[in-house]
């Protein structure tokens, strides 16, 4: 070791225990020229994991669980309880018959079903009946609940901003001790698959698809025209079949669902096989293409609103 680098190294820990740290020794980390993603992608195929929340189903009651959920871990964040750095992400079960007690939290979230009907979510006391495709949502600290009062188990994916909340040290949550009144205006929460698709529809129809996109719609607050949650951004996109896409990346890690047709989406070279409620997730500025074999219908969701009002959002093709 030369005589400076001694001199740095005890300069260095000699400043340690005054918790100083030097600047320049990290700078390239902590300002990099472009974003480094410590997610991966991923791939949850439906068929796969069913079975292991049909057994929880049967393992975990209702009362005992809270919210009977397995979460869909990014394989590079294990035991974080995240999907993007962002987002949270987990296949919640209620079984005929259940209920899941209301409560309320800082965190927003999303409901977007999987399969079966019969089952509720209410919002501020409104109760709004979920079937496949729906997109249902309980913006922070409303009161909300869950019961299934058909005869099918009943699966959606959950999407909330609770890594988000978290490194704003900002999260909070309330269980009341008797059933909340129904609000005087209740939010807008609720957004039916057959209208949504519908809309997507007319727009395939009387346009050209975007290179990497396909047609794409943001769910919106009709009272606003804002994006229908604060801190999480949801689309509903249709590939026609054969949809080859150009090479796109963009800053907001996202999760898709499939929930018409068959596709795959190629992440830096690794190719996801997608079809129908299979979940998928891309990472932050990772160079990604979708292709459909069949006319296909993904729903997505990310952080995207949250750095669009920063100003930090950004896109581009990969060329």
């Amino acid at each position: 070791m030369s005589k400076a680098s001694k001199l740095h190294r005890d300069y260095y820990t000699r400043i340690a225990s005054q918790n100083l740290r030097p600047l320049w020794e990290v700078l390239h980390a902590l300002v990099p020229e472009q974003p480094r993603a410590n997610c991966v992608a991923a791939l949850w195929r439906y068929d796969d994991v069913r079975e292991p929340l049909l057994e929880a189903g049967r393992l975990i009651s209702a009362e005992e669980a809270v919210r009977r959920v397995l979460i869909l871990e990014n394989p590079a964040r294990p035991g974080e309880s995240c999907i993007t750095n962002t987002l949270y992400a987990g296949l919640q079960l209620l079984n005929p018959g259940e209920t899941a007690p209301s409560h309320r939290h800082t965190q927003s979230a999303l409901r977007f079903v999987l399969e079966g009907r019969g089952a509720y979510t209410s919002v501020d006391g409104q109760r709004h009946y979920m079937s496949p495709g729906d997109l249902v949502l309980t913006p922070a600290w409303t009161w909300h609940d869950h019961a299934n009062e058909g005869d099918e188990t009943v699966v959606w994916l959950d999407g909330l901003d609770i890594p988000l909340v978290r490194m704003f040290d900002a999260g909070f949550c309330e269980s009341p001790d008797t059933p909340p009144l129904p609000a005087a205006a209740p939010p807008v929460v609720a957004f039916p698959y057959a209208s949504a698709c519908e809309s997507l529809m007319r727009l395939a129809s009387s346009s050209a698809p975007h290179v990497a996109h396909g047609h794409r719609l943001r769910y919106e607050n009709p009272a606003n025209g804002d994006h229908a949650l604060p801190t999480i951004a949801s689309f509903l996109q249709h590939l026609p079949a054969g949809f080859s896409g150009a090479s796109w990346r963009q800053t907001d890690a996202t999760v898709y669902v499939c929930v018409e047709g068959e596709g795959r989406t190629v992440v830096e070279g690794q190719t996801l096989a997608w079809g129908p409620r299979d979940i998928f997730v891309v990472p932050s500025w990772t160079s990604f293409r979708h292709g459909a074999e069949r006319e296909s219908v993904l729903f997505a969701f990310s952080d995207r609103v949250v750095q669009e009002r920063l100003g930090l959002w950004r896109d581009a093709a990969v060329v």
